[in-house]
């Protein structure tokens, strides 16, 4: 797994996050997240997995990269995503540490689809090998983690949802899951019950 390794360009002015009553809601469901394994560190020492929340039409908060040893995040974790380009691969950021390694990818859900306003990328072996058996949505297995072309593949699943929250299997990315929806609230709640659905199937 080579998640939390930065494949973009990245252009970073400093600064911090303002704590706000949903940047606080998406921190707690993070370490929710992070007590269920699927946000975290892997015996390799490399973080895994990262949350986002849309801040306006264009722009959105997302976890810092290299944070997935803490359970719980302060908010010179969390990074401003003012915008980026997927043509020219490149991500340009407010904070103190860079943005996460999928930050193109949150970009490109939020962009192809007003009404999603949280996304959640999380790791389960679990969840990615059982989703993937039983026919569930899922990107080209050709598709590497944090690359434009990842973005995209997402992108296309998130546009063409009828109804929200959605789920997605990173099949290029092991064990990568991604969620998103219209709160933090419906996106957690989807992959808690997808969770211990198969955990007790």
């Amino acid at each position: 797994m080579d998640d939390g390794y930065i494949k973009y360009s990245c252009h970073r002015r400093a600064g911090t996050v303002a704590a706000t009553p949903e940047l606080l809601v998406l921190n707690s469901a993070r370490s929710r997240l992070f007590d269920l394994g699927l946000v975290g560190i892997d015996a390799s020492g490399i973080g895994y997995g990262n949350v986002s929340l849309r801040t306006n039409s264009q722009q959105f908060v997302v976890t810092a990269s290299a944070t997935g040893a803490t359970r719980e995040l302060t908010m010179s974790q969390y990074c401003l995503v003012e915008s980026y380009s997927l043509e020219q691969n490149e991500v340009w950021s407010m904070g103190s540490l860079d943005a996460s390694s999928e930050s193109m990818t949150h970009g490109a859900v939020y962009a192809s689809n007003d009404a999603i306003q949280c996304v959640m990328h999380i790791h389960s072996r679990l969840l990615f090998d059982r989703l993937l058996q039983s026919g569930a949505a899922s990107t080209q297995s050709s598709i590497p983690y944090g690359t434009p072309a990842m973005a995209r593949a997402v992108a296309d699943f998130a546009k063409r949802l009828t109804s929200l929250p959605g789920l997605l299997v990173m099949a290029g990315h092991d064990e990568g899951v991604i969620a998103c929806g219209d709160s933090v609230n419906s996106v957690l709640t989807l992959i808690e019950c997808t969770y211990w659905k198969e955990q007790q199937s």
